[in-house]
């Protein structure tokens, strides 16, 4: 347990916790809408930090991060909960345990430890993921720091929810995101995720302005959010944003608490891309559907192929110190 960051004491014990937009007010004994940072006698402790419940050496892929050191590993790690309550969340498992299970679990595995496991296994970056790193905020930015020292990049997998306080905090240690645009409706936010869309909109201009490199993903769910007008709204607001951040198209599959959704055709997958391209983004990218020509990266200059895919595998990388192999047009990212 350790006093959590981002937060300040008020009046009869209470405590606002200022690390995510859902800007809680908690009272003593009592917890946050993530269940995992706790008010004891005025101050907010989080009960995971050094609380270890999943660690991989994923492809950078994976996350899916397509410009961030791409053929890359990155050692993978989690803790539990999550401040969403998404119905059709793949590590619902872990991401809910302290709200449906009321406990919270995890090995024992301190920042210096991960970022010799990082190095062990050769990856080039740690990957916050597999549930909200908001929520283990503390554990993540202490390991950030000390990854960076020893020439280690940063990378958090996220819903997007974090406050400018907290992103401007972790900012000088973190390299890239990928965020999950879920939607451009509150609607859906609200009944899907329990939370508000504008957060997200607004953390994605806020990381880009920092400087961290920012891939958005929209999962297409049939009747939720795959209609040609939304699809076309979540496209232009990236490209309103900087026509160079990647979108990540991929297709649902039934889990969770959404088993009565269909899985979307891959017809619909390419439709998102095609408008994707049409509103101006330079790499938009189908996923979940392997073998198909929209998990490639091709120069926006000249329109050749310079990275074929497999799924998360890399089969060629025809990029020539960070630029196109056929007409020198620097590659957005962050390059090997």
């Amino acid at each position: 347990m350790k006093e959590a960051y981002l937060y300040e004491k008020l009046a009869q014990g209470k405590v606002h916790c200022y690390l995510c937009h859902h800007h809680c007010a908690i009272a003593d004994g009592k917890r946050g809408r993530c269940h995992v940072r706790e008010n004891r006698g005025g101050t907010l402790h989080s009960l995971v930090y050094e609380k270890l419940i999943s660690a991989n050496v994923d492809p950078i892929e994976k996350k899916p991060l397509f410009h961030f050191l791409p053929g890359s590993g990155a050692f993978s790690i989690a803790t539990v909960g999550c401040n969403f309550s998404c119905l059709h969340c793949q590590n619902h498992d872990i991401s809910q345990m302290p709200n449906e299970e009321k406990r919270i679990t995890g090995k024992e595995v301190s920042g210096e430890e991960i970022v010799s496991l990082t190095l062990k296994y050769n990856c080039a970056s740690i990957a916050y993921t597999y549930t909200e790193p908001t929520i283990f905020f503390e554990y993540a930015y202490d390991t950030a720091r000390i990854a960076q020292r020893r020439g280690i990049r940063n990378n958090f997998v996220t819903n997007g929810y974090m406050t400018s306080e907290a992103l401007e905090m972790v900012a000088p240690y973190l390299d890239g995101a990928k965020v999950d645009l879920k939607s451009f409706a509150e609607k859906f936010y609200r009944q899907v995720c329990g939370a508000k869309l504008k957060p997200v909109l607004d953390g994605i201009k806020k990381m880009k302005k920092l400087g961290i490199w920012v891939e958005a993903t929209t999962l297409i769910i049939p009747t939720m959010n795959d209609t040609e007008e939304e699809l076309r709204e979540i496209a232009h607001f990236i490209a309103s944003v900087s026509p160079e951040i990647p979108w990540h198209v991929t297709a649902f599959y039934p889990t969770y608490k959404m088993l009565d959704k269909p899985r979307p055709s891959p017809g619909i997958i390419k439709r998102a891309r095609e408008i994707g391209l049409e509103e101006g983004l330079r790499y938009v990218y189908s996923g979940n559907i392997p073998g198909e020509e929209g998990e490639n990266t091709y120069c926006y200059n000249c329109n050749n192929l310079i990275i074929r895919r497999w799924g998360f595998q890399i089969a060629e990388n025809k990029i020539k110190e960070g630029k196109c192999f056929s007409c020198g047009t620097p590659v957005d990212g962050v390059m090997m």
